[in-house]
């Protein structure tokens, strides 16, 4: 195997972490559900479509890139210095891959989709996007650490666990695909808004009005049985993740464990926010997120 190029350090003992704070790390996320209880006490959440005026807001756009990138930079940060303070001479292609498809997800969740596939985004509240950049730094040196050399330190270490990474890799697989689906029958409305609005605008000579604020109730794949289709497709890729890096990867179950913690609540308040728009009767027997039970 190649030799593993390193970076300096930024931050002694923190970015990246020591052993030692790298286990204080990982434990202490593991209790992070308990802080996602406000969520359900406090009906708030600016943005989106609960975003709110504010002359605080950020640009939705930039500030989701923004918020979502700091997971995978850790991670792959973390692969590429960690090694060199532990003295790792290489890492298993296994840890490798689970970096890979972690980076997939995130280059298109943080960076295609928000600059260069959807249409629009609703503005962002700075206590939204503080959150978000917390939770993915968090999140980036709890699986980073693990990845790059905590976890295990060899390909040896994986003999038996073929399987597991086969089957994982490929219900990630699908999983992905169908958050983009899901993702892109909401691109959809808005795009299909914005081609009439534009013929609009110019068979009457007017400026464009914009869909930032456009919402309709999607029909198409899981969105007949639930609101949120693309929520459980993401929990689904990330337990493929977790079965990747084998029942004893504490940062996989974390990060679908808290992954599910924080967008249960959000999911049941977009399913409020959806009857109060449309009515009962357009939502229908549709369920938020879990078809059928939740």
């Amino acid at each position: 195997m190649a030799t593993i190029p390193t970076l300096p350090t930024l931050v002694p003992g923190w970015y990246p972490p020591t052993r030692e704070h790298w286990e204080l790390i990982s434990y202490a996320w593991q209790f992070f559900p308990l802080f996602t209880a406000v969520q359900w006490l406090v009906d708030y959440y600016p943005q989106g479509k609960t975003s709110i005026d504010s002359k605080f807001n950020l640009p939705g756009k930039w500030a989701w890139c923004f918020m979502e990138l700091p997971g995978m930079l850790t991670v792959l940060y973390c692969m590429l210095t960690i090694p060199r303070q532990e003295n790792i001479a290489t890492l298993p292609w296994a840890n490798w891959t689970m970096a890979f498809v972690y980076s997939v997800h995130y280059t298109y969740r943080a960076i295609l989709s928000p600059l260069f596939l959807n249409p629009s985004m609703s503005p962002i509240h700075p206590t939204v996007f503080a959150s978000a950049f917390a939770w993915q730094l968090v999140n980036g040196l709890s699986l980073g650490g693990w990845l790059a050399g905590y976890g295990p330190k060899t390909v040896y270490d994986w003999s038996g666990h073929l399987y597991y990474i086969e089957v994982g890799l490929v219900i990630w697989g699908w999983s992905f695909l169908g958050n983009m689906f899901h993702d892109d029958d909401l691109r959809e409305i808005r795009r299909s808004a914005l081609r009439r609005q534009k013929e609009k605008a110019v068979a009457e000579n007017k400026p464009v009005e914009g869909v930032d604020k456009l919402y309709m109730l999607p029909k198409n794949g899981l969105f007949h049985y639930i609101l949120f289709p693309h929520y459980l497709c993401e929990w689904v890729e990330w337990a493929g993740f977790w079965m990747v890096g084998g029942l004893h990867c504490v940062p996989a179950r974390s990060f679908l464990l808290n992954e599910i913690a924080t967008m249960l609540p959000r999911a049941l308040q977009g399913k409020r926010w959806y009857i109060e728009k449309f009515g009962k009767e357009k939502v229908g027997s549709r369920k938020a997120v879990i078809p059928g039970l939740l």
